[in-house]
């Protein structure tokens, strides 16, 4: 062999090792493990330094983990806040910048600490009965206001009578004479209520500012005295039915006086002080009992007078929201067209967005979601999110008017996976001619010249969005081979009131359209082919899987993940049962059994004709594992190839447990591959 040759064929050997020792590999099962995220950033007064929950995820113990971090706003002095390995979270700095308060489990509980930043040093200073939450500063520092719960003990019907001694019988019955008395991922809710607490700073005992049978949590604000505390709540008699409706409240924290600031119908939520301490800032809206309505951002005096809406003319919800150093304004997050953004809003409602892709603490699909916190010089630190990686920390600073990255806690992880492409695309509605927004994800190492087959994964909610942000569960989809399309069709969130609202009394409705017009048009670009095309979704979107393969058979397979099929059974069996009569259908089911039926899914189970895998999680209160059984069942009698995947252990958040979360697309993906086109060019 000549000199030259030789030396080719080396080279060649050596960029073949090389490129395989570095090609990247797609993201897979046990990645979810290794994933870190960013939640509830909170930066100091003075903005140099920046606090936040670190979260991640235990093989062992399969469950999400997390601990406070610390960090300069340049991305330097990368240190966790104290050496204890439990959980810990809602670090909130003190008015002065010297200390830090947080919450953080023990072996009797959670618990207030305290960390001091001059000397890192740290103390439990709470001994309480219950967890405490809604921590909140005192304007000079010297107290603390939580929220906790004090229990009540349930209603006793019968007078038993005592058992023999070293008798086992039979645990004694759980009585409820409550509206709200069970929660998904909660299961039953002990007797109790919610009231507000002081404590001094330096510890002590704690001491209760409200009282009666009424819930008393959420944002705190104080007064710029100190002497008041504002929040939300329904203190009216028939709270329990008037679920959708709070008001503000101020209680005095020396003699526990109450004053209602609100009056409206419905829910007027977060109160805010401004640094000036003469207006309150607030969310909510006067309820017209809709499917959707947009919270606006309201001001009102000290005293309760002058109410405004600033956000009038902003068709989005404003939830979150900070005053600035000197009151000429908020700083407010909220969703514009599947992306979450921070803008400031002056008090005449003039908008100026700042940052955006704000997100990343949804894990499993690309929902909404994020925080934020400012500094007094207005630098903003939040979560950042794009599709290649979940919530990292970002900074703003306003002078510059520039965004830093500053974390990359799954730097080791991206750096050797490739992941799918993200492509938003928008469309026309074949009904009204609306545009339409969705996303397609293509599979790793893409090849326009190939086929592949086509899965749409439908969101939840249905008031809800996705997004432009990082998903494990379709990045598993697309490794898998598949290109999935996710759309927001109307009902959709961050597209404005209207919008959202075409669902009332027509759900499912012409959302259906939609889905599909998203699909012709993905067939028209050449990225999607009549003979391969699946479809899955779970919750609102397992509703739109059942309607879709019932509508129509154009799809190989199909999974209906933790659906409502039958919204009669749905309506009185849910842990929400109280919520849908008049915002969803008119009436109670029994009222309106003809519209109930009308836009159930099992209406339809006649016409199916798709292989179609129920998946849901055994411990669902949301949509109870009855309706599964419904779809299931039916085709079963059918004689209909399905079969029925039910996840131990699994509440109506599947993937709040990583290795759930990994059951649901391996069994998602192995239903599918069942019936892909073996042809693929």
């Amino acid at each position: 062999m000549k000199k030259s040759a030789f030396i080719l064929f080396f080279i060649l050997i050596c960029l073949h090792v090389t490129t395989g020792y570095s090609q990247k590999k797609p993201f897979d099962y046990l990645d979810v493990f290794d994933l870190q995220y960013v939640s509830d950033p909170q930066i100091s007064p003075d903005g140099n330094w920046i606090v936040y929950r670190r979260m991640g995820f235990d093989i062992m113990t399969d469950r999400a983990k997390g601990n406070l971090w610390m960090i300069r706003k340049d991305g330097s002095r990368h240190q966790k806040l104290t050496t204890r390995e439990v959980s810990e979270s809602s670090p909130r700095w003190s008015p002065n910048g010297d200390r830090i308060a947080f919450v953080s489990s023990t072996d009797e509980g959670s618990e207030i600490y305290m960390y001091w930043v001059s000397t890192g040093k740290f103390a439990r200073i709470s001994q309480l009965p219950a967890s405490p939450s809604s921590l909140c500063w005192s304007p000079n520092g010297d107290q603390l206001a939580f929220s906790m719960n004090i229990p009540k003990k349930p209603p006793v019907l019968a007078k038993m009578p005592e058992k023999p001694k070293g008798a086992k019988w039979a645990e004694s019955p759980r009585i409820t004479d409550r509206v709200y008395h069970e929660a998904d991922g909660r299961g039953y809710i002990e007797p109790g209520f919610n009231h507000l607490f002081v404590i001094p700073a330096s510890g002590g005992s704690p001491r209760q500012l409200t009282e009666g049978d009424y819930q008393h949590r959420g944002t705190l604000s104080w007064s710029a005295g100190g002497d008041e505390l504002f929040f939300s709540a329904n203190r009216s008699e028939n709270w329990e039915y008037d679920f959708r409706n709070s008001e503000i409240y101020s209680v005095n924290v020396q003699n526990g006086k109450i004053r209602q600031l609100t009056t409206r119908q419905g829910p007027d939520r977060g109160p805010a002080i401004s640094p000036d301490g003469n207006t309150v800032a607030f969310s909510g809206y006067e309820d017209q009992v809709q499917a959707y309505q947009v919270s606006r951002l309201q001001l009102m005096d000290f005293n309760g007078e002058n109410k405004r809406s600033i956000s009038q003319n902003f068709d989005r919800d404003i939830d979150d929201y900070i005053w600035d150093s000197k009151g000429n304004g908020l700083y407010v997050m909220y969703d514009d067209k599947g992306n979450t953004k921070i803008g400031h809003m002056s008090p005449n409602g003039t908008l100026k967005q700042l940052v955006g892709d704000v997100g990343g603490t949804s894990i499993g699909r690309p929902y909404g979601g994020g925080s934020f916190s400012v500094s007094g010089n207005g630098t903003i630190a939040f979560t950042q999110t794009r599709p290649e990686y979940p919530a990292e920390l970002a900074v703003y600073d306003s002078k510059k008017g520039t965004t830093t990255k500053i974390t990359d806690l799954n730097g080791p992880l991206f750096d050797f996976r490739e992941l799918g492409k993200v492509e938003e695309i928008w469309y026309k509605s074949s009904f009204d001619q609306r545009d339409l927004q969705g996303c397609v994800v293509y599979p790793p190492a893409y090849d326009p010249g190939k086929k592949y087959p086509f899965l749409v994964e439908n969101h939840g909610g249905p008031i809800s969005n996705y997004g432009d942000r990082f998903t494990a569960e379709i990045q598993l989809y697309a490794a898998d081979g598949y290109i999935v399309f996710y759309p927001n069709a109307r009902g959709s969130t961050s597209y404005g009131e209207e919008f959202g609202n075409l669902l009332y009394n027509n759900y499912p409705g012409q959302d259906y359209d939609d889905v599909m017009d998203g699909v012709n048009y993905c067939i028209a670009k050449g990225i999607a082919h009549e003979d391969q095309l699946f479809v899955t979704g779970g919750s609102a979107g397992g509703i739109m899987t059942a309607w879709i393969i019932g509508k129509n058979n154009r799809f190989e397979a199909a999974v209906v993940a933790k659906p409502v099929m039958n919204w009669i059974s749905k309506t009185l069996v849910a842990d929400n049962y109280f919520g849908y009569a008049n915002s969803r259908y008119p009436g109670q089911p029994w009222e309106n059994f003809e519209g109930y039926w009308k836009f159930s899914p099992l209406s339809l189970v006649g016409q199916v004709e798709t292989p179609t895998m129920v998946l849901v999680g055994m411990d669902d209160l949301r949509t109870p594992p009855s309706e599964a059984k419904q779809l299931y069942h039916a085709l079963k009698l059918r004689k209909i190839e399905t079969v029925l995947v039910e996840i131990p252990g699994a509440s109506h958040g599947i993937a709040n447990k990583p290795s759930n979360l990994i059951t649901k697309v391996a069994h998602t993906l192995a239903w599918l591959n069942k019936f892909r086109n073996s042809e693929e060019e």
